[in-house]
């Protein structure tokens, strides 16, 4: 396998799901795919320990939002950890994409877990506010602008904390997913966008230098970044 220069991110390749024109049979194979591959990478049970559960309380409702929420895995593990400890925790998974909001919808429900096909702007717009809010590999598909766009909004729709979770781009990364991923996952967009993530995400020095100064990078593990804020005090 050769390996690319992974030196620069890549700015300009698109990942196949985000074609309108993709398979849509592969793009649903994706969805019910990455229920596996987060729990093998995501690294979102730590995450939601150390860093969404200390904000729960017993005994009273917290509200979490979950942006791009794509097939919605993350927002119904979300709900069903935070039940298992006995907290009861409402969550909104939101993405524009009809056919990611289609394939949520069609889901097993979950108690306290709900999908709309939204944008974080238009939540602004009308005013919503949620005690929490993160999102899952979405900061390396945004230009500058989006990223400051959802970084604005984030701030706006968050009372307590933001959590945005991503890929840190690195060779190593690179040749384990590639080599983890190639006899599996057939028949779905997995690894060929997968592979894409990895060249389009940040580095921690890099992502430092996009965000305001309000905001904290840190490293979860080698390949992983997590992008915080935490709400001023009322």
């Amino acid at each position: 396998m050769i390996l690319p220069d992974l030196a620069e991110r890549d700015r300009t390749t698109a990942e196949r799901m985000d074609d309108p024109r993709c398979d849509l049979h592969e793009l649903e194979r994706t969805y019910a795919q990455f229920r596996v591959i987060n729990a093998l990478v995501a690294g979102w049970r730590a995450t939601y320990r150390e860093r969404l559960r200390p904000h729960l309380r017993r005994g009273e409702v917290t509200t979490l939002l979950d942006v791009g929420s794509g097939g919605g895995d993350l927002a119904r593990a979300l709900a069903r950890w935070a039940r298992r400890d006995g907290f009861d925790l409402r969550v909104t998974g939101i993405d524009p994409d009809p056919r990611a909001h289609a394939w949520a919808r069609r889901q097993p429900p979950v108690e306290g877990v709900t999908f709309r096909r939204a944008l974080s702007s238009e939540l602004v717009a009308d005013g919503e506010r949620f005690d929490l809010v993160v999102s899952n590999h979405l900061l390396h598909h945004l230009d500058p602008a989006q990223l400051g766009g959802l970084l604005a909004d984030s701030e706006r729709l968050a009372r307590t904390a933001v959590v945005h979770s991503d890929i840190q781009r690195a060779r190593t990364a690179y040749a384990l997913f590639s080599a983890g991923t190639w006899p599996f996952f057939r028949g779905s967009f997995i690894r060929e966008d997968g592979l894409i993530s990895i060249r389009r995400s940040f580095t921690a020095a890099e992502l430092r230098q996009a965000v305001p100064h309000t905001w904290t990078v840190s490293e979860l593990g080698p390949w992983r970044l997590l992008l915080t804020h935490d709400a001023p005090p009322p």
